[in-house]
């Protein structure tokens, strides 16, 4: 169900019970990945976002990898409930985009561009948001359940590892996605007042 921008933008939310069906074909999934990676900006057309869509298989070997990491070091008392919220809210779903930014391209702006060069690694960051923002309205407007997930840098390693990435690719996001198993919770909004300004 294709929404208009406004309204794909307000549906938009996180979504913590995942199952592992899929209201698309592979090939659609391709394809937002696709889209976002060719027509999402970047400062200086620097086009330094690297997507990493792993499903099926891949998927679940993602969040073995996190939950192997985090048992090393959250207490044994605390991993069961750590464990059962990566089976319910990530592992359950049916793929995960993985967010990087190429730090190669970074430096080689930096390199280029001295005067801004402070800059750079933050603009990568905002490019790398817009990214996530439309991989995740656009899973949800096809009927996925998304979330946000940041357990980089703890798994940087042994991800770049297992799916031979460059070194230079850096971690941002991962983004499981399935069919929504639940409804997700109230979103609430601080006043406008508080965060808008206007003169006219």
């Amino acid at each position: 169900m294709e929404r208009n921008f406004k309204e794909a933008l307000r549906h938009r939310r996180s979504y913590y019970d995942l199952s592992a069906e899929s209201p698309v074909d592979d090939a659609q999934i391709e394809q937002i990945v696709r889209f976002a990676v060719k027509h999402i900006p970047s400062a200086f057309n620097s086009q330094s976002t690297r997507l990493v869509l792993l499903l099926h298989e891949h998927h679940a070997a993602l969040w073995k990898i996190v939950k192997r990491t985090l048992q090393a070091i959250v207490s044994v008392e605390d991993f069961p409930r750590t464990e059962e919220k990566i089976d319910r809210c990530f592992a359950s779903g049916c793929g995960t985009v993985l967010f990087f930014e190429d730090t190669a391209e970074v430096r080689q702006l930096q390199k280029n561009f001295p005067l801004y060069a402070g800059n750079f690694p933050v603009w990568s960051e905002h490019t790398s948001a817009m990214h996530q923002l439309a991989v995740w309205t656009m899973l949800e407007d096809v009927g996925f359940g998304a979330s946000l997930q940041h357990y980089n840098p703890l798994i940087d390693k042994e991800v770049r590892e297992r799916w031979s990435l460059p070194a230079d690719w850096r971690l941002i996001a991962q983004m499981p996605f399935g069919m929504p198993a639940g409804d997700p919770g109230e979103k609430t909004f601080k006043p406008l007042e508080s965060r808008i300004r206007i003169f006219k």
